[in-house]
């Protein structure tokens, strides 16, 4: 007896419309992103969307390609890739995945310049040579991305400093360094926990990295490509119930906050984040903690005088009720007023 085979409708292979592309790029920091306006993808399929990877057979050490998926894809908006290249001219593969159902348009991409890279024998002389006081040292080799572990909260990746952990409430990267932050992660372990909070990074004017959950890493690392600023928030019932604040400092020397978790943390300039510090707490300790801070003094706006405060007045003495002048005696004889007569 024959096994019954799927019915004749039944599709268990979909078709694709699937095309390559292989970009060269000269020996640089790129970043490959989506121009504004770009089509959404479906929400049941995910589709068209776009992943960058390796071309085959080229060697993996002239380039280096970090995105927020593992697997280079950067969808059909909202997302980016980095890609740093150590020896140009070099390929990337561009793949684009569209349904062939849809009508959808396939996405278009744009590539930003963002800086120079060093040469690799400069990078290895200067590691081999003995550090100087102040010298700049090249950013460590790229390693597994940092995550908060027992007893942290925060983690992060900074210029010429590695990975770096801490807890919520301290300043993570030293405000006035001039050290650049490339990625971070949160993972609170105290009043909320890392399922109750989100992040993004600022990547550029407008342009905000997808959200990252709870103790996933937000950024780049190795690449020596800093993030902007940052926005984070808390979720679900966390959000009722407490509150949070960030505050942060820039390469450029601007303070932000601390602002609310509906702000982003980012400087005027967009100077490159140089440390940034998160505060949970209840909203009943916070609403205490805002009635006994006192309020800052604002800065005079150029050009307007601000009058000196008046001057205390002199202590008035208790008044006293006038005295009359005495009155003078009148004479026995005569009228008053008038000289006596002999």
């Amino acid at each position: 007896m024959s096994q019954a085979g799927p019915a004749p409708s039944q599709k268990l292979v979909t078709e694709l419309k699937v095309s390559g592309h292989l970009m060269t790029l000269e020996k640089g920091l790129f970043c490959v992103f989506h121009a504004p306006g770009s089509t959404a993808a479906d929400p049941q399929t995910g589709l068209p969307g776009v992943r960058i990877t390796h071309p085959p057979l080229q060697d993996r050490a002239r380039l280096t390609i970090s995105s927020f998926s593992e697997d280079g894809w950067i969808g059909a908006e909202a997302s980016a890739a980095l890609v740093r290249v150590n020896e140009g001219p070099s390929q990337l593969l561009v793949t684009i995945y569209q349904n062939v159902a849809g009508q959808q348009e396939a996405p278009k991409l744009q590539v930003m310049r963002l800086g120079d890279v060093p040469d690799r024998v400069a990078l290895r002389q200067a590691v081999a040579m003995p550090t100087q006081r102040g010298a700049v040292e090249p950013s460590p080799e790229p390693a597994p991305a940092p995550t908060p572990t027992e007893g942290a909260e925060v983690a992060a990746h900074v210029q010429r400093r590695g990975d770096k952990l801490g807890r919520l409430g301290e300043w993570m990267g030293e405000p006035g360094s001039q050290s650049w932050i490339e990625g971070f992660a949160i993972a609170p372990n105290r009043h909320v926990t890392a399922a109750d909070i989100e992040y993004q990074a600022v990547l550029g004017k407008g342009w905000l990295s997808p959200w990252s959950e709870g103790g996933q890493y937000c950024g780049s690392r190795g690449m020596a490509l800093p993030i902007l600023g940052l926005r984070v928030r808390l979720k679900g019932t966390a959000a009722e119930t407490h509150s949070l604040r960030v505050s942060a400092t820039f390469t450029d020397g601007s303070k932000v906050g601390p602002i609310a978790d509906t702000q982003t943390a980012e400087a005027e300039s967009l100077a490159p984040l140089e440390a940034f510090k998160i505060e949970i707490a209840p909203l009943a300790d916070q609403a205490a903690a805002d009635e006994l801070e006192p309020e800052p003094e604002r800065e005079p706006e150029p050009g307007v005088a601000i009058a000196p405060p008046p001057a205390a007045a002199a202590p008035v003495a208790p008044s006293r009720p006038a005295l009359k002048p005495p009155l003078r005696k009148q004479a026995a004889f005569g009228k008053p007023g008038r000289p006596n007569r002999r």
